[in-house]
Order: C-alpha cells, then sequence, then structure tokens
C-alpha cells in the first residue's frame, strides 16, 4: 500500500481551513483550466490535420470518395481516379525503393513534397524527384485494393535527401491489366507542427497564469467566507475565557454561516437560561434550608445548654423541643429529597414500565388519610393503567393530596375521583387566588397565605415534572362552591394489554 495518500492527509490537516479553501479552489480552477487547454489544443489539431487532408485530397486528384474496404474498378468507372505520375507502369515494372534524382524525361514534383508508388506486395517505388517515404501496413492494405485510401502520419526522406515527419494519403488504384497498386502523397508536418508548439506553449502560460490568479482568488474568497467564521471562533473563546454567556453573534443573511451563528446564540441563551435556574435553585434551596437549621440549632444549643449547667428542662418542654427538632428533620428530609427528584436530569430517568394508577391513587389515599386524621377522604377510583415510573407517580399523587390536606380545615372533606385516566381531587379549603394560579407549579413558589404552613414549596413541581414524563398535563382550578379541584390526566388504558 502506497504511503503517499497518508502523507498527503496529514500536510492537509496541518493547514489552516483558508489555506484548505484556497488550495481547493486553486486545485479546481486549474483541472477546468488544463482541460479547456486541453480542449483547444486538440480542436486546433484536428482543424489543422483536416486542412492538410483537404490539401492532399486535392493535389492526389480530389478528395477520395471511396468507403474503407472498396476495391476500384477499371480506370473509368467508381470514384474518380488519382492523378497518377507518368509513366507508373514503367515505375512499377522497374521498381526502385530507393529516392532517384530527377530525369530529363520525368516532371518535377507538384505541391506535395513527397510522393511514391507502392507495390500489391507492399514495395515501394520511388518516383524520380519525389522522395521516398516508409510504407506501413496501413499503405500496403491499400496497395492491395483491401481499402480505397488510407490518411496517416509517417516518416520520409525528402527529394533534396532531407529526413522529415510527414502527412500521408494513399489512394488504391489498378493497372491497364487489373493489377492493384497504390500512390503515397506526403506533406511536411512543420507548418503543423510549429503552430501547435506555439500554441502548446500560449496555453501552458495562461494555465500558469490562471493557477496563480485562482489561487489569489481563492484566498480572497476563503477569507471573505470564513469572516463569520472568525467572530464565531473569537465569540467562542472569549466565551471560554471569561463565562460571559451573554455574548451575541450577529446574525446576518440566511446561508448556513448565519444558521451556525443562530444555532450558536441559541446554545448560549439555553446555557445562560440553565445558568440561572441552577443559581435560582441553589438560592431558594439556601433559603428554605436556613429555617429548619437555624430552628434545628436553636433547640439543640437549648438542649446542650440545659445539660452543660446541670438545670435540667422540665419534661414536657424537653418533649417539645425533640419533637420540634424530629419534625424539622422529617422536613430536611423531605426537602432533600425532593432537591434530588429536580435535580435528576430528564434523560437519566427511572425505569419506566406499565403502572395499575388506579392502585398507586389507593395507596396514596391511604397515607393522606395518615396525614389528614380529622378530615373525611373518600375516594372512587376505576381501572387505568399508564406507563412511568410507580414510585415517581405515587410520590407526584401523595404530593397533589399533601396538598389539599395541608390546606383544608379542621373537619373537612377531600374527595379523590379516577375515572377514564383523568383524576380530580377536590378540597374545601379557602382556594387559590386567580393572581397566583400560573405560579403555583413553579419551584419554591410559596403563596403569601401559605408561607407560615409546613412545606418547601417543591410539592407541585415534582407533580408538574412527573406529568410531564408521563405525557399527561395537571392543571389547578377553583372549585365550585370553595376551594380548590386539580385536575390530573395521563394517557393509558384500561386494561392493561389494550
Amino acid at each position: 500500500m502506497s504511503t503517499r495518500a497518508p502523507v498527503t492527509r496529514r500536510l492537509t490537516r496541518r493547514l489552516t481551513l483558508r489555506a484548505r479553501m484556497a488550495l481547493l479552489t486553486a486545485a479546481a480552477v486549474a483541472l477546468a483550466v488544463a482541460a479547456c487547454a486541453s480542449a483547444g489544443w486538440l480542436l486546433t489539431r484536428n482543424q489543422l490535420y483536416r486542412e492538410l487532408d483537404r490539401r492532399l485530397g486535392a493535389v492526389s486528384g480530389g478528395p477520395p470518395t471511396a468507403p474503407d474496404g472498396y476495391r476500384p474498378g477499371p480506370p473509368g468507372q467508381g470514384p474518380r481516379t488519382p492523378r497518377l505520375p507518368r509513366q507508373a507502369e514503367a515505375l512499377l515494372a522497374a521498381c526502385s525503393s530507393e529516392p532517384t534524382g530527377t530525369g530529363a524525361q520525368n516532371p518535377p514534383p507538384g505541391p506535395y513534397e513527397i510522393m511514391q508508388l507502392v507495390r500489391a506486395d507492399g514495395r515501394r517505388c520511388t518516383v524520380p524527384g519525389a522522395g521516398a517515404l516508409e510504407v506501413t501496413a496501413q499503405d500496403a492494405r491499400v496497395a492491395r485494393g483491401e481499402r480505397g485510401h488510407a490518411y496517416h502520419d509517417g516518416a520520409g526522406v525528402t527529394a533534396s535527401g532531407t529526413e522529415d515527419d510527414v502527412r500521408v494519403l494513399t489512394r488504391s488504384f489498378r493497372l491497364r491489366d487489373g493489377t492493384p497498386a497504390a500512390v503515397s502523397y506526403a506533406i511536411s508536418l512543420d507548418e503543423v507542427q510549429g503552430p501547435l508548439d506555439n500554441l502548446a506553449l500560449l496555453l501552458t502560460a495562461v494555465t500558469a497564469l490562471g493557477v496563480v490568479v485562482s489561487a489569489a482568488a481563492g484566498l480572497m474568497i476563503a477569507r471573505a467566507s470564513l469572516r463569520p467564521v472568525d467572530e464565531l471562533t473569537g465569540a467562542v473563546e472569549h466565551i471560554a475565557r471569561t463565562e460571559d454567556l451573554a455574548t451575541r453573534i450577529p446574525e446576518e443573511g440566511t446561508d448556513e454561516i448565519a444558521r451556525l451563528s443562530r444555532s450558536f446564540n441559541t446554545m448560549t441563551a439555553a446555557l445562560a437560561a440553565s445558568r440561572e435556574r441552577q443559581q435560582q435553585l441553589i438560592a431558594d434551596a439556601g433559603h428554605e434550608l436556613r429555617t429548619p437549621l437555624t430552628s434545628l440549632r436553636t433547640n439543640i444549643d437549648l438542649l446542650l445548654r440545659s445539660q452543660a449547667t446541670g438545670r435540667d428542662l422540665p419534661p414536657e418542654t424537653r418533649r417539645n423541643l425533640l419533637a420540634s427538632v424530629r419534625a424539622q428533620l422529617r422536613e430536611l428530609t423531605s426537602l432533600v429529597g425532593d432537591l434530588l427528584e429536580l435535580a435528576r436530569p430528564a434523560e437519566t430517568g427511572p425505569v419506566r414500565e406499565t403502572v395499575a394508577l388506579h392502585e398507586v391513587v389507593e395507596r396514596a389515599v391511604e397515607r393522606a388519610r395518615l396525614r389528614g386524621p380529622g378530615l373525611t377522604i373518600t375516594s372512587d377510583t376505576r381501572p387505568w393503567h399508564v406507563h412511568g415510573d410507580p414510585a415517581s407517580l405515587e410520590r407526584a399523587i401523595v404530593n397533589l393530596l399533601d396538598n389539599a390536606v395541608k390546606f383544608s380545615p379542621p373537619g373537612g372533606a377531600v374527595t379523590v375521583r379516577l375515572e377514564d385516566g383523568e383524576l380530580t381531587v377536590r378540597d374545601h379549603g379557602p382556594g387559590i387566588p386567580a393572581a397566583d394560579l400560573p405560579h403555583v407549579f413553579e419551584r419554591f413558589w410559596r403563596s403569601p397565605s401559605a408561607r407560615s404552613l409546613p412545606g418547601s414549596g417543591l410539592g407541585l413541581s415534582i407533580v408538574a415534572r412527573v406529568v410531564a414524563e408521563c405525557g399527561g398535563r395537571v392543571a389547578l382550578e377553583p372549585a365550585p362552591g370553595g376551594g380548590t379541584l386539580a385536575r390530573l390526566h395521563l394517557p393509558g388504558t384500561p386494561a392493561p394489554g389494550d
């Protein structure tokens, strides 16, 4: 396997994107110019050769019309007879393969440079004062009558003894006795090769100039095209250096660079929003943790001071302090659990499975009855199966019931109903003001009237997250006659196999 390709790839990777674009542009233009130059040279060559062939046809008695493989008949029949030298039969009878001088009885050569006769056996018979040509296989076929004529390049010797490259036309004819033979006419290729060589030099210079110009143009185009990329790179480096997510890139146009700029701005905006939510979560969590921690520290300090001074607290006071410590620890545990639930990434969520929602609701109702012993909690559930995490669903429904228990007056009633995938929880508490309804599912948000009650303000936000993960929806609304009505809908089926 050749090592040239890996070396080329390594060299290419070392170049900058701007240099690679300029190099590719120059290469593409060079190939295009070279292809056009080659095509122009070939067309010119063909045209010059056609002109030589036309002249050869004219000096040989007219353009050959016999198709390839045609056997000319006797003189006077068939296509036009080629122009033959005088005493052709005598020349063929006394065939000489070497050039001979011009005799007094022979005319000088015509507008051609070389002319000779070819016998049927392939031997050449030179004409005095007309030079000599190398006989090729094509000439021999024409002399045998297998072809009517043949054009080809060849080499010959002029009457003056100079070797020359020539264009040859060989035409078939028959002697009076019917014997086939051929006559070859040749014109020097100097008048074609000279212009072609000059044209090749000119086209080579034009191609080289085109490569240089295309390289410069490619570099300018690369600079202009990559200017937005340079701006994007500068913005990324600035963000990496300063962590300033408010940096924006101009979004001009509708091309790929503009799309990349818009995507980058969208990404930085999302990162900035995520950082803001993270900071807000930390600030809110710190604020919520401060109250139970302060209460815990105060109660524990009282217990330690009482033990250190030897003055025991009254049993009732000590019992109340320990109960308060336990309540604060329970609140801290619940708060930490809620924070962990909210901090769980959506893509690493719990394993989802088919869950009997009516059973989950019944378990949540039992837990709610323990937390509100003075309340009347009734439930009416119909079978409904959903796809989700059992623990998360139970936690969400418990939070929804805890909210109803918390705001229900002593001796009040809470009604729970599950039918056709819709769970409703109705309490008879003070209700939620209309201005507070848009905020009830926000993290750590608590209405002014509920800030004196226990809780962290995370319960309903956990409900909204779990319901969204299951593809459902949840909403709170004022209940007819007072209180609050929670509606939770989860897609599913009455039977697990439906």
